[in-house]
């Protein structure tokens, strides 16, 4: 296994769910964003949790994502919207626009999450025409109440299981390809 540092902004626990079973399975080590370290030279994954506001990251991790540079990332996210859903797929391309210089995306995780009561309560007072409080938004709120859960968590554990497969067929890619310029040069 390579050395994972798992990074991560959570405030229902949503995030730190998931952040929990990345760093179980891959080994690594676990990290609040507030606490994370600037220097990240010491690992060959660096992987970023965040919660979505907006549609992109939470201000934290929207702060520190510039701060990584030069590595190779996993972003994960947890959300009340539908897995796969635009909403959730796009916050995607909006991390990796704030990511810094020279990080290579290995992957993505997007697991569901149960809304603050507090956002709820917002959302019920907004107008009737308000996207976020359509029916259809009020049975998201209801499906997303019950994750993550064991499914999610075990997606968890098997995303790192797939970095890792992926990780290990890239170096055997460039070794191959190293072995085939060297014997040009021969």
């Amino acid at each position: 296994m390579r050395k994972w540092a798992v990074i991560y902004s959570s405030t229902t626990g949503n995030t730190k769910a998931i952040a929990e079973e990345i760093a179980g399975a891959s080994g690594g080590d676990l990290f609040r964003v507030q606490d994370a370290p600037t220097d990240l030279s010491d690992y060959d994954v660096i992987a970023l949790g965040y919660w979505l506001r907006r549609g992109g990251p939470d201000d934290l991790m929207k702060a520190y994502l510039p701060k990584v540079e030069g590595a190779r990332t996993v972003l994960f996210q947890t959300h009340g919207a539908d897995v796969g859903s635009e909403h959730a797929v796009t916050s995607f391309a909006r991390a990796a626009y704030l990511l810094g210089a020279n990080c290579e995306i290995l992957g993505t995780f997007s697991a569901q999450g149960k809304l603050s009561p507090a956002l709820i309560a917002r959302r019920k007072k907004s107008e009737p025409d308000d996207t976020h409080n359509s029916p259809e938004a009020q049975e998201r709120w209801v499906r997303a109440a019950d994750h993550p859960n064991e499914e999610d968590r075990a997606a968890a554990r098997t995303f790192v299981d797939k970095m890792e497969h992926k990780l290990d067929l890239l170096e055997k890619f460039r070794r191959a390809q190293e072995a085939k310029a060297h014997a040009k040069l021969s």
